[in-house]
C-alpha cells in the first residue's frame, strides 16, 4: 500500500497541525520507553517489545501531528514515515518499527510468542535512536 492509498481509505486523514498534541505525543513516548526499561530490568521480554514500539509509535505520531496527519492505522503510520522521512530517519529504524509493530502484535495477540532478551535490548535501543531523531525534526 502506498501513503496516497492509506488517505483515500481513510486511515490516514489531514488535520489542522498540532504542535501541541505533537508534543505531548513525544511526552508519552519517553514515559513508554521508561516503561520499557522497567520492564526489561524484570525480565518481561514481551513486555518490554510492547512499550518499546509504543515508544517508537507516540513519537512517529508526533510527527504526522506536526505534519498535520491523524492516523487510524498502524501500518499506515509506517508507511506515511517510510515515504515522507526517509531521508532523515535511517531506513533500519524505520524498519525496526514496522518489525516491533507486528511483534507488538504478536505479544498481545498471539499464542506462541516468546522475544528474547536480545530483542528486547535492541528494541529500546532502536526506541532511544528513534526518539532522539525525532526530537530533533520536531
Amino acid at each position: 500500500m502506498k501513503v496516497e492509498e492509506c488517505f483515500e481509505k481513510r486511515l490516514l486523514r489531514k488535520i489542522k497541525p498540532d504542535n501541541e498534541k505533537a508534543r505531548k505525543s513525544l511526552e508519552m513516548a519517553y514515559k513508554k520507553l521508561k516503561l520499557a526499561k522497567t520492564s526489561f530490568e524484570k525480565e518481561l521480554y514481551d513486555i518490554c517489545i510492547v512499550y518499546s514500539y509504543m515508544a517508537m509509535f507516540h513519537s512517529a505520531r508526533a510527527l504526522l501531528y506536526k505534519d498535520g496527519v491523524q492516523e487510524k492505522s498502524h501500518a499506515c503510520l509506517v508507511i506515511y514515515l517510510k515515504e515522507k522521512y526517509a531521508d532523515k530517519i535511517p531506513y533500519y529504524l524505520l524498519q525496526s518499527l514496522d518489525v516491533l509493530r507486528k511483534e507488538r502484535h504478536e505479544a498481545l495477540y498471539g499464542l506462541e510468542y516468546a522475544s528474547t532478551k536480545d530483542d528486547a535490548e535492541m528494541a529500546i535501543k532502536d526506541a532511544e535512536e528513534f526518539l532522539e531523531i525525532v526530537e530533533g525534526l520536531l
